[in-house]
């Protein structure tokens, strides 16, 4: 188990976000998904989505919070996630839109879960920037939305 002791920084300043841009690319990036009324602890432990085990302890001055970063190392970024983590499933509904949806998924670097003939994508951000990667796909019904 790994002790995380400070925040070192937010995923939303320009700076980190290109250095977790860059690890995510690499595989080197875990979120850590907690309850939102975890958020005010300054002591717990939590898995992250990589199944690495984490012992939280932070000053009392610090306070959690939605892309909080705990870790930022050269080729190993942890990033707090606020609330439960967010999926979006689709399922091809021909042979060339599987293989354009899984390209895409690919491509983007989509984190994918694959049950039978469905995708389950590991939402890092909005659902709506996720949809419009697939637009067409979606438009014309060759892709569909299972979640709605």
């Amino acid at each position: 188990m790994r002790l995380l002791d400070e925040i070192v920084g937010w995923a939303t300043d320009r700076a980190v976000a290109q250095r977790l841009h860059e690890l995510s690319h690499r595989h080197g990036l875990e979120y850590i998904h907690l309850d939102i009324h975890d958020l005010h602890r300054k002591r717990l432990r939590a898995t992250s989505d990589a199944g690495t085990d984490y012992a939280i302890v932070l000053p009392r001055d610090s306070a959690l919070g939605d892309g909080a970063v705990l870790l930022l190392e050269a080729d190993h970024a942890v990033v707090v996630r606020a609330g439960a983590p967010q999926t979006m499933t689709v399922r091809a509904n021909d042979v060339a839109a599987a293989l354009r949806l899984g390209f895409l998924a690919g491509h983007l670097h989509w984190k994918v879960d694959q049950r039978d003939d469905t995708f389950v994508v590991h939402l890092e951000g909005p659902r709506s920037e996720y949809r419009a990667r697939i637009a067409d796909l979606l438009d014309n019904g060759r892709v569909e939305s299972l979640d709605e």
